[in-house]
């Protein structure tokens, strides 16, 4: 998998430089240079070329944001963001992604080196996935054109009762998932699930980013929460999230640590599959950009109960994993990019549109 894949690592520390490198290297990734700061991050993109880098958030001299908006101007590349666990760090690496940076990985705290090693098929997989995504294509819009050509649908449309929507997405996910839950009209009185794999510490200011750009209320999850139309929730970092039980209309969370599914926690399986159990209602499955085959089982579960399924093409997937072994089973209703997967939710549930 990693194998011709070139990077560059950017760090401040020595040490972390040396133990990333490593553990590339180790996984097949070759390491063509290594940066101090943003500045050197940004001179070895251009000089050497490489398929992706892997970036420090607070450097000296050039920060890892600034140096992401200097490679995205200078020569594009595929940004890897690694970032501490802090609520400072939290903003930071959002902001980085706003700049274009792909996806982030989160430092290991602790005994770094133990921790690091722990982590080390993870940090190989991510860069390798990375390094296929192609940051300079034109097929990836943005959220505010989205939701102006979604709203361009008729005011007097009318929708089912009660509908639910579950999405999934891991890498490139974020502002995929920002854009569709923008352009959502909260007439569609939609209750929202969102599984995006991110750890814990950054799912709290993800759901304030959406809440920030969607007409929907937005919330990470706690243990029994409840939700109703025009609300959605955000699974919680390092937890899976079931919906334990759905009546007149609201539906309640649990949330669990139990093992990993598909390697990964939250997944998008156990909150798809418990939703196809529980809900009797209207239900729809998204499954967005991502690495990896978590939301494949989800998706047919949910098309056995009922359910209509969307998934995202190719073109405009920063990495076509989910949605490809979704699509390979056969339960996908509809393949759509990104800028219509907003209005093929709707059409899923519109039940006429009125003169």
């Amino acid at each position: 998998m990693a194998g011709g894949v070139r990077a560059v690592v950017a760090d401040d520390s020595h040490f972390m430089r040396s133990v990333i490198s490593d553990i590339l290297a180790d996984g097949g990734i070759d390491v063509v240079a290594q940066a101090r700061n943003g500045r050197e991050a940004v001179e070895a993109v251009v000089q050497h070329e490489p398929d992706a880098v892997t970036m420090d958030v607070e450097m000296p001299e050039m920060d890892g944001i600034e140096a992401t908006e200097r490679i995205m101007a200078e020569r594009p590349t595929p940004v890897l963001m690694l970032s501490a666990h802090t609520d400072e760090n939290a903003d930071v690496t959002f902001e980085a992604l706003d700049k274009g940076a792909v996806d982030f990985f989160t430092k290991p705290g602790g005994e770094v080196s133990m921790e690091m090693s722990r982590l080390k098929d993870q940090l190989v997989d991510i860069v390798s996935s990375v390094a296929e995504v192609d940051v300079g294509g034109s097929g990836q819009s943005t959220a505010t054109t989205t939701r102006q050509r979604d709203r361009s649908r008729p005011e007097s449309a009318s929708y089912t009762a009660n509908p639910t929507l579950v999405v999934g997405s891991s890498t490139g996910g974020p502002k995929m998932v920002e854009q569709v839950l923008s352009a959502l009209p909260l007439s569609a009185d939609l209750r929202v699930l969102v599984v995006q794999h991110m750890p814990e510490g950054f799912t709290g200011r993800f759901a304030e980013r959406i809440d920030a750009r969607s007409d929907y209320d937005v919330t990470e999850a706690t243990d029994g929460a409840r939700i109703g139309g025009g609300e959605a929730l955000v699974a919680a970092g390092d937890r899976h999230m079931e919906i334990k039980n759905y009546r007149n209309g609201r539906l309640r969370v649990k949330l669990t640590q139990e093992d990993p599914v598909n390697s990964v926690r939250p997944a998008v399986d156990v909150t798809m599959a418990t939703a196809a159990d529980v809900i009797d209602d209207p239900l729809v499955g998204v499954i967005l950009t991502g690495m990896g085959e978590d939301g494949a089982d989800g998706i047919q579960r949910i098309k056995a109960a009922g359910g209509r399924t969307i998934a995202q093409d190719e073109a405009t997937s920063a990495v076509y994993g989910m949605p490809k072994r979704a699509v390979e089973t056969g339960c996908v209703d509809d393949v759509l990019p990104i800028d219509d997967i907003a209005n093929g939710i709707l059409d899923t549930i519109t039940t006429e549109v009125t003169s």
